[in-house]
């Protein structure tokens, strides 16, 4: 049993890059609470201090929400939120199906230019399995909610 061990650890010697503890520590830990409230807190008084000084509004909320997008800043506050009882996870819900319409609503700009450059019959086989993916969506949805 030691020689096995021993010819491991003379193996692991020669490929440093296989090491088991690198693999198996995580790579991504989430930002905790104590980074996210100082986070919101400054994006929130970053918005007052732009509307009052009447900076561009555009910039103001585009700077805001690039900094929560790149933060996790957005995903933590719909955790946040889905955490109320009953009332917070329909909300998240309904903040998240505008995202769906963007994707279909994506889909079919790329459609109409793909069929302007003669791909007509790749579009519909594209088309046929977004609006099945969709309706899968929706029906899968409606069922969880009454069973």
């Amino acid at each position: 049993m030691a020689e096995q061990t021993a010819k491991h650890e003379a193996k692991s010697a020669q490929h440093p890059e296989f090491n088991t503890a690198e693999l198996i520590k995580p790579r991504f830990r989430p930002p905790s609470w104590k980074v996210m409230v100082p986070l919101w807190i400054s994006l929130v008084i970053f918005v007052v201090v732009g509307y009052y000084r009447h900076w561009d509004s555009h910039l103001v909320l585009g700077g805001t929400f690039v900094i929560a997008l790149l933060s996790n800043g957005i995903a933590w506050l719909a955790g946040i939120i889905a955490l109320v009882p009953i009332a917070g996870p329909l909300i998240v819900k309904i903040l998240a199906l505008p995202f769906i319409w963007l994707l279909n609503a994506i889909g079919y700009v790329i459609s109409l230019v793909a069929i302007r450059r003669g791909f007509s019959k790749d579009v519909l086989t594209y088309r046929g399995l977004t609006i099945a993916l969709i309706v899968g969506i929706v029906l899968g949805y409606l069922l969880g909610k009454f069973v």
